[in-house]
């Protein structure tokens, strides 16, 4: 097929390019009011500073945060990565933090690695400037890699006193999540939620999309963020889902930031292309995430299989679809020439995959912001996505990139090639995703935390 001639920055659509029309996704969230009414909670205006930049905290104002999390390393994902950089962005300004999260296996472990004994609860690591706290855990059933940490009240009321934060800021509502959040909210001190999940988050191997399930989880969330100071989500999709179900709290959009000065363009290794396999005579179109349904890596390789340019597409990351999706390349002809798995890339070489690459592709239909999307534009790359949820937010179509209906590995294909053939345009929307990302810089989102905190302690209450 050959592809149209485009102009500069102009509006294209995967449906031009495949001469089909492409409908808008539409979304079948379910919520259930009667829920969110039941627990009777008082109202609150929703209000929020989302165009507020500038920190309200004085410069030297020192902040005490506990950062709480259901998920976080050895775990690999976009919640572990985020709740690690505030804390330590938060530490290197100054500010005093403490984590709290659930233990790498089922005995609590220190940040080097020594089991805690057997009666021990939790192990207290120094995970560089910030201290972490392990609370013993067991694996989340319906999430490879996840644990759930058990903390009694008793033991939350001990720890979260003996800290004394400023503020409580919860990245996730299960256990650590709940248990910090009643007890916080008990002892006067504020508690920030950040929602980054979506149903298809809480149960990724859910093969159909269940009505009763989303409205329960949604109801829940709502439920769970009513009873916080504030509300905070990454963009403004993700706090829309919120505030449509019954939101009620002052909230605001605060993206997750990226490091601009650890993800930006260089020069590509030979040393890291030999290392992974991957060819120096073809364009790299690069896949970075888990390997799980929900993240459609299989659209992807259906759409490497319609490529008519010549490519390499190479596939970084780990997970319980790892090996449907390599059967699936097998069974498709994709030899190692035209799909590469990488496998898991350790987050300092991260950097340098992504210099090898010409082109970003994330066909996955569960993203609130993605941190692997906001990686690849800080390289420069161009991206196409799938239009769903935020992924729209990031990606401009025939800007930096193009967004193709979700489930459609024609248009994918068609997208790909488009940018595959031309040089010139890859260039120019590589441009324009590192002017798209500038206004995630890291260090802008931090001052944007210290903001909310500082007003959040002046207020002295949840």
């Amino acid at each position: 097929m050959s592809g149209p001639t485009m102009p500069p920055f102009a509006t294209v659509t995967p449906g031009q390019l495949l001469n089909v029309t492409v409908q808008p996704p539409s979304f079948v969230l379910a919520f259930s009011q009667a829920f969110a009414r039941a627990t009777n909670l008082p109202d609150h205006d929703n209000c929020g500073n989302d165009d507020d930049d500038a920190s309200n905290m004085p410069e030297d104002a020192v902040v005490r945060v506990l950062v709480v999390s259901d998920q976080y390393a050895p775990m690999v994902g976009g919640v572990p990565t985020v709740t690690r950089a505030l804390a330590h962005g938060l530490a290197e300004r100054g500010h005093l933090v403490r984590l709290l999260v659930p233990s790498p296996g089922r005995r609590a472990r220190s940040a080097s690695g020594g089991a805690a004994a057997d009666r021990a609860a939790a192990e207290v690591g120094a995970d560089d400037q910030v201290t972490v706290d392990y609370r013993r855990s067991v694996p989340w059933p319906w999430y490879d890699g996840m644990r759930l940490a058990w903390l009694s009240r008793s033991a939350a009321r001990k720890l979260i006193t003996g800290f004394g934060p400023d503020v409580i800021h919860i990245h996730s509502p299960l256990t650590l999540g709940g248990v910090a959040s009643r007890v916080g909210g008990r002892l006067g001190i504020p508690v920030v939620y950040t929602n980054h999940y979506l149903p298809q988050n809480a149960r990724p191997a859910r093969r159909r999309q269940s009505r009763a399930f989303d409205a329960g989880f949604y109801a829940y969330l709502v439920w769970f963020a009513n009873n916080t100071a504030h509300v905070t989500a990454p963009t403004s999709t993700a706090l829309s889902l919120l505030r449509d179900r019954g939101l009620r709290i002052p909230s605001t959009v605060i993206s997750n930031g990226i490091d601009l000065g650890t993800y930006c363009p260089g020069p590509a290794s030979d040393q890291v292309r030999d290392h992974y396999g991957l060819r120096a005579d073809c364009p790299i179109i690069l896949a970075v995430g888990r390997l799980s349904q929900e993240k459609a890596i299989d659209v992807l390789l259906e759409a490497a299989a319609r490529l008519t340019q010549d490519a390499q597409v190479a596939i970084a990351g780990t997970g319980p679809d790892e090996g449907r999706l390599r059967a699936q390349a097998e069974r498709l002809g994709l030899s190692a020439n035209r799909v590469r798995f990488l496998g898991f890339v350790p987050g300092p070489e991260l950097p340098a995959v992504y210099r090898l690459a010409d082109v970003f592709a994330i066909p996955s239909v569960a993203e609130l912001q993605s941190l692997t999307t906001m990686e690849a534009m800080a390289t420069g790359l161009p991206v196409v996505a799938a239009n769903a949820y935020a992924l729209r937010e990031l990606v401009a179509a025939g800007r930096n990139g193009f967004l193709f209906t979700p489930s459609r590995p024609d248009e994918l294909a068609a997208c790909l090639d488009a940018l595959l053939k031309e040089p010139d345009l890859r260039a120019r929307m590589a441009a324009e995703s590192l002017q798209v990302i500038s206004e995630h810089e890291l260090s802008r989102s931090l001052r944007r935390w210290e903001s909310l905190y500082g007003t959040l302690a002046a207020s002295g209450s949840r």
